[in-house]
């Protein structure tokens, strides 16, 4: 912008005039604008508590373990507390893929791809006794229990999983 010769620098009431760059409100609010976003953006999200760890499950014949695995958890069973009629070496023989049948039970995934969305965890949990995969929410108690749902359409179950 030109300056006319013979008027004052408040002749010019826009805050693009040369001589203001970087003073005046407008960018006083700019700057503290910008502060506080990156105030904002340095905040940690809100995550849901961590579930990872060994956990014994509600009717306490097995282990499960939780851990990283990938971007999401999985949980895997990793110690039966009371054998299974076929032995420590039971098949998913209830397995809708046939191909699967013959895996050993022991070792197995049962909780797969769970993200975190703020609150709970949500992903896929698996029985072997059925056969069926369910989606499922899993969340730690107030007293430190783990919360496993199984839910079928906007009917879930819940169980109680305790550290182990």
């Amino acid at each position: 912008m030109a300056h006319a010769k013979g008027k004052s620098i408040a002749a010019f009431p826009s805050d693009d005039y040369v001589g203001f760059e970087g003073k005046g409100p407008r960018m006083y609010y700019t700057k503290l604008g910008t502060m506080a976003a990156i105030f904002i953006a340095a905040m940690p999200v809100q995550a849901a508590a961590p579930i990872s760890g060994r956990w014994v499950t509600q009717s306490k014949d097995g282990v499960v373990e939780i851990y990283q695995c990938g971007a999401a958890l999985c949980g895997k069973l990793s110690k039966f507390l009371v054998n299974p009629p076929a032995g420590p070496g039971a098949k998913d023989v209830n397995n809708p893929d046939k191909a699967l049948r013959s895996r050993t039970i022991l070792g197995m995934n049962v909780l797969t791809g769970f993200t975190s969305d703020g609150k709970e965890w949500r992903g896929q949990i698996y029985d072997p006794k059925s056969g069926k995969t369910y989606r499922s929410i899993v969340y730690k108690g107030k007293s430190g229990n783990l919360v496993v749902k199984g839910c079928i359409g906007p009917f879930c179950q819940a169980q109680t999983w305790t550290p182990g």
